[in-house]
């Protein structure tokens, strides 16, 4: 564990690199309950950053010991320090900088029960929409989510903590063309619905049961005619 004093330390600038989005291939997760569900997830711990204070409470005194143990780095900082790269406004004792989840098509294939409940994501630009849609999509029991190009990283600040922890849990299939995407559930039997206000269908007649996909459009255009068309209901 090492000491920070300074603001131009190198570790801090790269937390605060991977929480302006500067470094792709990191996430940036803040707070106790989502980094416990970082660690739970098994990612790979790059390092963790935790204020003075918080090391003296006892449910942070034991995280803190499970990441530093599989962590590259581990750093104390004094609470200006945190603030200076925390996302929040009131900074929450802890932040981790941990690797992005990412599975390939196959593996989220894999990772699917003989009935999937998928959510896909299109165009949907706002993250705290996308981590609020993911953690009821998990509530709800969905399997996994899918999200297209141009949709806002589901693995933001923003998102995860919209998410509460889902995130972690889902698997997802990120950046796929849409009609791509469409013609990988169609080969794979998994019924596409698209969440549409002038839908032919309304929820209740959609058999959930069966393998399915609900797709779902930007905030502010849904989804177009086309996108709809080529989905198997609406």
């Amino acid at each position: 564990m090492t000491k920070i004093i300074s603001r131009d330390n190198s570790l801090l600038r790269r937390a605060r690199a991977v929480r302006d989005g500067r470094l792709d291939e990191l996430i940036f997760v803040e707070g106790l309950r989502l980094c416990e569900e970082a660690l739970h997830s098994g990612l790979k711990i790059e390092a963790v950053i935790y204020s003075e204070q918080i090391a003296k409470k006892d449910r942070a005194a034991k995280l803190i010991g499970e990441l530093e143990h599989t962590a590259d780095k581990s750093a104390t900082v004094n609470e200006k320090l945190l603030a200076s790269i925390s996302y929040t406004k009131t900074p929450q004792g802890i932040i981790v900088l941990a690797s992005r989840p990412s599975i390939t098509e196959s593996e989220f294939k894999r990772r699917q029960p003989a009935k999937p409940l998928l959510v896909i994501l299109h165009g949907i630009n706002n993250p705290v929409n996308v981590g609020a849609i993911i953690r009821t999509a998990e509530a709800a029991g969905a399997t996994g989510v899918i999200t297209t190009a141009g949709t806002a990283d589901p693995f933001s600040p923003k998102s995860l903590r919209g998410a509460m922890g889902a995130a972690f849990r889902l698997p997802f299939w990120i950046g796929g063309d849409y009609s791509q995407v469409i013609e990988w559930c169609r080969k794979q039997r998994i019924q596409t619905v698209c969440a549409a206000i002038n839908g032919a269908e309304s929820y209740t007649e959609i058999d959930w049961q069966q393998p399915a996909a609900l797709i779902m459009g930007s905030e502010s255009k849904g989804l177009s005619a086309e996108e709809i068309a080529l989905s198997d209901a609406a």
